[in-house]
């Protein structure tokens, strides 16, 4: 069976209604589209200085999709942010963060990102062999009552240390905690900027009010793409979303700037022109859009993980960030896992919408 016909098989009787879609509000002429030589494109006249190009040129030359302007980033911080044993109880080889980094290695992705610890306990032995990502805030949930909001677990400096190629940081946008968060990592990418790393934005909604009777907008592609358009805004070099599942989020909810315009203007409910919104909130697509795999279903996840990797190449996306869905599995067949996602983006027969 060619990749293309195992893409086909996974899509099932959705096939068409993925890869025969055209986008007619924000067409693809007016977004810079994932390719080889994106960082000179989009960075080379940028304030970032030249061991940051080099950082981001280290990201996007590894792995299987080197040279081809996309991603497939391994993160496991699942860890902390909804506690280890729950992690990974189905597979318990991943409480040692050694096989996290392997698995990134042997799935040919383009970088591994994860914690402090984790990535320091290894540093020596794998910084020069996969670009290193450290996420340096998280969600805590040993805190009773659980609270939501994202700390800090280390300096920039810290990061850069331990040979990482670039940080990475998650803001809840819509939350209390907001303004503290993007004021703190506007500050910690500016000095990662200063020491050569790249920057990864995590741009997660957060509020209780965006989860109705009717509704649950933290996936909304409004609300969502603002908050793509803030974390660009604070010079993320990769904006990290959740695939949009709806739209409305500002109407229906009533709060913020809307109209009924712009909606039609930009967008259909189409789940393509819905992350095309997204795309568009990242500069036009100059900032890479890399959308999250979701959690693991365990038989439906290479369909759902396809699925996700058509949505987001066919809308302008730069990849896939995909952390679950490979490490709560065996790890050959989470292997196997990564390799086929990234088949959807190295297959020429799929193009942007």
């Amino acid at each position: 069976m060619s990749n293309y016909d195992n893409i086909l098989r996974n899509l099932g009787n959705k096939a068409s209604y993925y890869l025969e879609h055209v986008c007619e509000k924000i067409l693809k002429d007016d977004l810079q589209l994932p390719q080889a030589g994106v960082i000179d494109k989009v960075f080379a006249n940028s304030d970032r200085n030249p061991q940051t190009l080099k950082s981001l040129s280290q990201l996007y030359n590894n792995g299987n999709l080197k040279q081809t302007g996309y991603l497939n980033i391994l993160p496991v911080d699942q860890g902390i942010e909804h506690s280890a044993m729950f992690s990974f109880y189905k597979n318990p080889i991943y409480f040692d963060p050694e096989k996290i980094i392997q698995l990134a290695i042997e799935g040919g992705c383009n970088g591994v990102a994860s914690t402090f610890g984790g990535l320091g306990l290894y540093a020596r032995k794998y910084a020069h062999k996969i670009p290193f990502i450290v996420k340096i805030n998280h969600n805590e949930l040993l805190t009773y009552p659980n609270k939501y909001d994202q700390t800090l677990f280390g300096t920039v400096k810290e990061a850069w240390n331990l040979g990482a190629t670039a940080v990475g940081a998650t803001i809840y946008f819509g939350s209390k905690e907001s303004n503290r968060q993007i004021k703190e990592i506007a500050e910690a990418f500016y000095e990662a900027h200063s020491l050569g790393m790249a920057t990864i934005l995590w741009c997660y909604t957060r509020n209780d009010s965006f989860l109705t009777k009717d509704e649950d907008y933290h996936a909304s592609a409004d609300l969502t793409g603002q908050a793509n358009h803030i974390g660009v805004t604070i010079q993320a070099d990769i904006i990290k979303q959740k695939l949009p599942t709806t739209n409305y989020g500002f109407k229906d909810i009533q709060f913020g700037k809307y109209n009924d315009a712009m909606y039609d203007a930009l967008s259909s409910p189409h789940p393509i022109d819905l992350c095309r919104l997204q795309v568009a909130n990242c500069y036009m697509g100059k900032i890479g859009l890399i959308n999250s795999g979701g959690g693991s279903k365990d038989a439906a996840d290479l369909s759902a993980a396809i699925t996700t990797s058509v949505i987001n190449k066919r809308a302008g996306g730069s990849g896939l960030i995909m952390g679950r869905k490979a490490f709560q599995r065996p790890f050959n067949e989470g292997v196997k896992l990564l390799h086929e996602v990234q088949q959807v983006y190295l297959e020429k027969k799929i193009t942007i919408a």
